[in-house]
């Protein structure tokens, strides 16, 4: 069976993540959707998502396909649910679709002509940008099972000081020295090939993904995930950073959420609680405006490649696009398009020219290279978020 993980409607309200990656190559737990899913079915997937997307992240399609509402998180029960799924039969949440089968000449879709299957039961499902760090508890604990079934962890070195060993996995690689674990509220996995230097604290649940670092004498509250590569050190509380960006200095991150190749300065802080308590918005790109999230705590939402400098602080519920650079006194706006330059003086164009130059240097000090097909997904985002520059 062909399986393809669709965008959905969430897509629009989980950016700007979802302006240079599909729905499914989120971050959210331990793994990427896609990850999760494929680890259940045993198999590849490929992604139906936004035409400018389409050349790295393409569609395959086959005589049979399943197609999978990529907001949705499978557990045993749904991921049964959808490997039987059989011609003409579509899983529905109430009104929203999860999955449905399609053969290839099937050019158009009514609903109506199938058989609807009810999934009653709990789902975690993404559909906006603060889901990734309020749900991530949930999601770190079930794909901590989904990892660790049947497999061993590495021993835990005797320097380390370990509350519930039993819920601490640690992979080949590894390295943690004088280390405090504290998994008595959740698992702690540590990935291949990463390091948790001399002091650090931890309380989970935790997830520290394959060659990330967390430095010396870093304080970490979960529900916290380091993507794989990732830097941090100083305080983080229930914060999800997707892969290669770092935190590495002092400084507070809480209830937060780093795409890729982001660089938070030393001493950068960001605000997660209202001096008066009130309500979180955010910014949403759909309806243009502040939104109500119904949390109470609630910080940064950064795109990929956006950096700010030391000392920088990020007022509540503030939403950064992507390769924003951010500098000077005083906190910015609640909301930092895409490609802006500056702080709360005000900002400039920052022009994809001086943006793939930084890119560049960044990217080869992990030996990756800035592709031709990353530029142009940058360079259409550029274009598409011209309308909330006012430079």
């Amino acid at each position: 069976m062909n399986y393809i993980l669709f965008d959905g409607p969430s897509r629009n309200n989980l950016l700007p993540f979802t302006y240079t990656r599909p729905v499914a190559d989120i971050r959210v737990g331990i793994l990427t959707i896609r990850e999760k899913w494929e680890r259940l079915l045993k198999t590849t997937t490929t992604t139906v998502t936004e035409d400018y997307l389409s050349d790295k992240y393409p569609m395959v399609e086959m005589e049979h396909n399943v197609m999978i509402n990529a907001s949705y998180l499978p557990n045993s029960e749904l991921f049964q649910m959808v490997r039987h799924l059989k011609e003409n039969q579509a899983i529905f949440k109430e009104e929203d679709v999860i999955a449905f089968f399609t053969k290839e000449a099937q050019e158009d879709i009514n609903f109506d002509d199938f058989e609807a299957l009810e999934y009653e039961n709990e789902v975690i499902k993404i559909e906006n940008t603060w889901d990734i760090f309020s749900k991530n508890g949930e999601a770190l604990k079930e794909d901590f099972y989904l990892i660790t079934k049947d497999k061993k962890s590495q021993p835990i070195p005797k320097s380390n000081n370990v509350i519930v060993p039993e819920n601490v996995f640690i992979e080949k690689g590894a390295k943690l020295e004088f280390v405090t674990l504290n998994a008595s509220k959740g698992p702690i996995y540590i990935g291949k090939d990463s390091e948790i230097m001399e002091g650090s604290i931890i309380r989970g649940p935790f997830a520290l993904c394959d060659s990330a670092t967390v430095k010396m004498g870093a304080k970490i509250y979960g529900p916290t995930t380091v993507g794989p590569y990732c830097k941090v050190g100083g305080e983080i509380n229930n914060s999800v950073l997707f892969g290669y960006s770092n935190k590495g200095h002092d400084g507070f991150l809480g209830n937060s959420v780093l795409g890729e190749w982001c660089n938070l300065g030393a001493d950068t802080n960001n605000s997660n609680l209202k001096n008066n308590y009130a309500e979180v918005r955010l910014w949403n790109y759909e309806t243009e405006g502040f939104a109500k999230t119904g949390l109470q705590f609630c910080g940064l939402m950064m795109g990929d490649h956006s950096k700010c400098a030391i000392n920088t602080m990020f007022n509540t519920g503030t939403v950064v696009g992507v390769s924003a650079n951010i500098f000077g006194s005083g906190f910015p706006r609640n909301f930092v398009p895409s490609y802006s330059w500056g702080g709360s003086g005000g900002f400039t164009n920052y022009t994809t020219k001086k943006a793939f130059e930084v890119a560049n240097v960044v990217m080869a000090r992990r030996d990756i290279e800035l592709s031709q097909l990353d530029k142009s997904i940058l360079e259409h985002v550029f274009e598409e978020t011209k309308k909330y520059r006012r430079a």
